[in-house]
């Protein structure tokens, strides 16, 4: 009896202190947030920031047959000019790393929205899974076409807004943080696709959803300090 006696004071306890421990756990959570934001994981904050669309990249060789396919999310502007150079994460999990490693070029693919599906499609795959499967670019009804300035083909469609033939340019962060530093060295660009003119990128939320582009807010009149990087013309 006395044990029984003790585990339900021990409970009536805990009843009753509850709502004012739920009181002051609140009052300390308003205590720490004044200014309106609430917290949020840091292991998550790539989502809040990830900011270029999702991207295509072939790699091997059109001409013997060895080109691949795959997508990327995580990429980067890392410089404009002199030479414009991009930033890509890709590491040895994807199997296009070792065609990359090995013949240092590249293409970067920029589908609209209406190749949504079939992007996440590809990106949820590999080379490597089987080799009873047809190639990615049978399965999925992409067009491998070449390029001029690398042997990774580019992706060719309607829907396909831009192709940039890129080089590698420096690994040095290859190991540590599997970035890639690739220079533009030839870029295609689809006139009826352009953002703004039919164009639709999308870009990935981080958990399997995706915010395709609105409206064009054009400010270019208050860009004063940067003009020298607003072309007006696609040459």
């Amino acid at each position: 009896m006395a044990r029984k006696r003790k585990a339900q004071e021990t409970q009536d306890e805990i009843s009753t202190s509850s709502p004012k421990r739920k009181t002051s756990e609140k009052k300390d959570s308003q205590s720490q947030n004044p200014h309106g934001f609430d917290s949020y994981p840091i292991s998550n904050v790539y989502r809040l920031i990830e900011p270029g669309p999702v991207l295509l990249v072939t790699t091997g060789s059109l001409a013997d047959s060895t080109h691949n396919v795959m997508t990327i999310g995580f990429h980067m502007v890392m410089q404009h000019e002199s030479p414009p150079l991009i930033g890509i994460s890709l590491g040895p999990w994807d199997a296009s790393f070792a065609f990359l490693k090995k013949q240092r070029e590249c293409v970067l693919s920029v589908p609209s929205v209406e190749m949504a599906g079939v992007v996440v499609d590809v990106g949820n795959c590999s080379v490597a899974d089987d080799d009873d499967e047809p190639s990615k670019w049978k399965r999925f009804g992409l067009d491998a076409l070449p390029a001029t300035r690398v042997k990774a083909p580019l992706v060719g469609g309607p829907h396909v807004i831009a192709n940039i033939e890129c080089v590698v340019e420096d690994t040095r962060m290859v190991s540590k943080y599997s970035m890639w530093v690739l220079k533009p060295v030839k870029a295609w660009i689809n006139t009826k696709k352009m953002p703004g003119l039919g164009g639709k990128m999308f870009h990935h939320c981080g958990n399997g959803t995706f915010v395709v582009d609105g409206d064009i807010l054009d400010l270019k009149d208050r860009m004063v300090k940067w003009q020298e990087f607003q072309a007006t013309n696609i040459q």
